[in-house]
């Protein structure tokens, strides 16, 4: 198999307990069919102590309880993982393991970058000084099975390659790269499939007001948000850019809707440009929606039904 990550992905490394937001609060933690039986074969006061915690989240997945301070219940008071420490990093959930890893599989190819809603993580993409270059690499792995489209995939990877040249193209400005973008992906999507945008919705700020709350920090940051967009200099607006591309543009292959992920790579632009001119801003964002099925269901029925997130509207806050 072929796996392709950003150039970053070999820099990040996870600071523990001196990360200023831990994963390992505000959200519930899924426990993998593997990692439930390995505890169910264990006894002793550990076991016990996993056993008093374990729950079921709405869609009836196994879960951790989280405390009255909305921790993981096994994060400590110096912000360290008590399950890590007593049976080692290979014995925590698989979601403990791979964040703030995201894996895309594509038959023989697999695509694995890191999401803006780790803290540290964010800054490294933030920082990035080569937005769009990749490091690939090829294992023993067998491909995964699929039904994909190859003919819309191929034609798809070589449309993101245009996309990238799009955003990283110096000769023009951000908000006029960002509207070719948009013009792009317009026409890519009339010969892929029907696309029709909304012609009403929530104001354009309320989009960003999520039904599941995470950190309170965030719909602080919306509230507060400046009336005119303030653009992160060009190279930033670059990486936040490649990076939604990279993560989402190729997922049309499952539901030929590819205008909705070029959106989405632009109002991540946006984001930082009215919310907050810093990584942390684009961390919040990510922690709040891009890890929440109810948050991210409902952003992206707005990407695509919203009239205040269609092609037109979206241009208007870049010109």
């Amino acid at each position: 198999m072929k796996i392709i990550t950003p150039s970053y992905y070999k820099n990040f490394k996870c600071i523990a307990g001196d990360c200023p937001d831990s994963c390992c609060q505000g959200w519930e933690v899924d426990t993998d069919g593997d990692s439930l039986k390995y505890y169910k074969s264990l006894s002793g006061d550990f076991a016990k102590r996993i056993e008093s915690v374990l729950g079921r989240d709405e869609f009836g997945n196994v879960i951790f309880r989280l405390t009255d301070r909305k921790r993981c219940p096994f994060l400590n008071e110096e912000n360290l993982c008590d399950m890590h420490i007593a049976l080692g990093a290979e014995h925590t959930p698989l979601t403990c393991r791979n964040f703030p890893r995201f894996t895309n599989d594509f038959g023989g190819t697999r695509e694995t970058g890191l999401s803006f809603s780790c803290p540290v993580a964010s800054e490294l993409i933030w920082n990035c000084e080569t937005p769009a270059a990749f490091d690939s690499q090829v294992n023993d792995s067998p491909p995964t099975l699929n039904n994909i489209n190859a003919q819309l995939y191929f034609k798809l990877l070589g449309a993101r390659k245009n996309a990238y040249e799009i955003v990283t193209d110096k000769s023009k400005s951000i908000g006029e790269r960002l509207c070719r973008l948009l013009d792009f992906g317009k026409d890519l999507q009339s010969g892929i499939g029907d696309y029709k945008e909304g012609r009403r919705g929530i104001p354009f700020f309320d989009v960003f007001i999520n039904p599941e709350l995470i950190n309170g920090e965030w719909p602080q940051k919306v509230k507060n948000h400046s009336e005119k967009p303030e653009f992160p200099n060009d190279r930033v607006c670059e990486n936040i850019a490649v990076y939604f591309l990279f993560r989402y543009f190729l997922t049309a292959v499952f539901d030929k809707d590819v205008l909705s992920k070029i959106k989405m790579a632009v109002a991540g632009v946006l984001i930082p440009a009215y919310f907050g001119n810093d990584s942390w801003t684009l961390h919040l964002w990510s922690k709040e929606t891009e890890h929440s099925d109810v948050n991210m269901e409902r952003y992206k029925k707005e990407l695509r039904k919203n009239v205040n997130l269609s092609v037109s509207e979206l241009k208007k806050h870049l010109i």
